[in-house]
């Protein structure tokens, strides 16, 4: 891209300009400029080599005008420098794609404001949008993959170890049953678990590891949509499960669970794909 190209641009700027004259122009600090130095951001077109002092020219002022509007956006360091080395056609969907996360992650904490707020206040009354069932779970021997990991990482590891597990239990004939994830510890940005991903499979009692027994339980649950599952709406689920457990004089007698029982990847928002369950005795 041309200084020519971009509506910021100004013809009458000098070719060969100081730090604190290409600061001005740039909407950038000479502190900043120095900070994208030493990234390689952005570098002077010139360093004298006896006083040291930086020379910029009138060309980089559009990587640097897109650079102090991308911090605006408040855009990391590491995003901008992507963007940057993308192709000049590309720049847009990558700018694009940085703010749907941002406006995700803004979507995320309000819905986990209003959340907090309910349960706070102790207003309850959406947990009757849920329905809590039970059922027996037999006996299951488990592929299975245990990690440490925090709420940020969970849903590339789930897919991950998912991916993995799927692959080994093909000689056994595919899954014997629905997929699902233990939760063995509190996962959020301060508490990473752990979390275990398990596959049922027939035919794997004579493999020690990585096989476990899953225990005949009985569990409480309830059934969410791919919507539901996105974070922190399934925190609600969670809740709801919980509460109904105390007003039934149930006790939890295990870790949750998620039981993952069709194609996430496939499914639509509004289909049903996994059960929040907890063992009960």
């Amino acid at each position: 891209m041309t200084e020519s190209e971009v509506p910021w641009a100004d013809s009458a700027e000098p070719e060969r300009l100081t730090i604190g004259a290409f600061a001005r122009r740039s909407w950038l600090s000479p502190k900043a400029l120095r900070l994208y130095d030493g990234l390689g951001l952005l570098s002077p077109a010139e360093v004298d080599q006896h006083n040291g002092y930086r020379w910029y020219h009138a060309s980089q002022l559009p990587t640097a005008r897109l650079i102090a509007m991308l911090r605006r956006l408040d855009m990391p360091l590491d995003q901008v420098a992507v963007t940057l080395a993308a192709p000049a056609a590309d720049q847009a969907d990558v700018v694009a794609a940085y703010w749907e996360s941002v406006e995700r992650r803004h979507s995320g904490r309000r819905e986990l404001a209003r959340y907090l707020g309910s349960e706070l206040s102790r207003n309850w009354e959406w947990l009757d949008m849920y329905t809590i069932s039970e059922r027996q779970v037999p006996e299951q021997t488990v592929l299975t993959e245990q990690r440490h990991v925090t709420a940020d990482a969970l849903p590339t590891y789930i897919y991950e170890a998912m991916t993995r597990l799927l692959t080994a239990a093909e000689k056994f004939g595919g899954p014997s049953d629905s997929p699902f994830v233990v939760y063995h510890g509190e996962v959020n940005q301060e508490s990473d678990g752990p979390v275990e991903v398990c596959i049922p499979v027939a035919g794997a009692e004579a493999f020690a590891d990585p096989t476990r027994v899953e225990p005949a339980h009985r569990v409480a649950y309830t059934r969410i949509t791919k919507a539901q599952v996105e974070f922190p709406q399934i925190l609600s689920a969670y809740t709801a499960v919980e509460q109904w457990i105390r007003a039934n004089d149930r006790t939890v007698a295990g870790s949750p669970r998620e039981v993952y029982f069709t194609d996430f990847g496939a499914a639509a928002p509004e289909d049903e794909v996994c059960d929040i369950a907890f063992p009960v005795g």
